[in-house]
């Protein structure tokens, strides 16, 4: 019995040091976020159909991905692209700057001036 009680106690310990861990160097976050998308595609329907995109929600969604994939939330950018039905393929830089009549800044590659 006295030996269970160490196993156990090292195991708490063991799995307390190794939570800290992951949740210091952003590891943890990273999971559950990969854990919700996987999820999140699991559970999704692909026989029911998604909403036409108008054209300016194409271009907000396009937007909202790029700043999405800028800040390297690769895993809630792809929950958005798989319910908006976003096209996988990004559009042209050039097509976006000139519908939205914006300058890019070309040191930033992600941020847009008006």
């Amino acid at each position: 019995y006295g030996n269970n009680v160490i196993t156990m106690a090292t195991i708490a310990e063991l799995k307390s040091v190794l939570k800290e861990s992951l949740e210091k160097r952003g590891v943890m976050g990273q999971l559950k976020a990969r854990i919700r998308a996987e999820i999140f595609s699991a559970l999704d329907d692909q026989n029911e159909p998604r909403p036409v995109l108008s054209h300016e929600n194409l271009l907000i969604n396009e937007l909202i991905l790029e700043y999405l994939e800028y800040n390297k939330y690769k895993y809630t950018a792809s929950v958005l692209k798989a319910e908006s039905g976003q096209p996988e393929v990004p559009l042209d830089r050039q097509f976006l700057t000139s519908e939205l009549n914006v300058v890019e800044d070309s040191s930033a590659r992600s941020v847009w001036y008006f």
